[in-house]
């Protein structure tokens, strides 16, 4: 029997590429506001970032979130995927 396919996604903050099933989307909807897509089915410009603080933490200091998606985050989104972050364990990754 042949094995089923396993969608990858990579990680805008730390370039790894996994299942994704294990990653977690954020999407940038029509109002061009920013939410968690925790089905991974939301219509929008997505991108993906594993479960992981530093990661978010990475991911929202250089701007990486804003340049996947495409949009400026407001500080209301900022606050948001910032509070989402820190509901992360902080794993180290070894990327610089």
């Amino acid at each position: 029997m042949a094995r089923k396919h396993k969608p990858m996604r990579t990680c805008i903050g730390c370039r790894t590429a996994r299942g994704k099933r294990e990653m977690i989307r954020i999407v940038r909807v029509a109002d061009q506001s920013v939410q968690i897509d925790p089905k991974g089915k939301m219509a929008g410009r997505g991108a993906y970032l594993c479960a992981n603080r530093q990661c978010w933490d990475r991911a929202l200091s250089k701007g990486q979130i804003e340049r996947a998606l495409r949009t400026k985050l407001s500080e209301k989104d900022w606050a948001m995927l910032q509070a989402q972050a820190n509901k992360f364990p902080n794993f180290d990754t070894g990327d610089q």
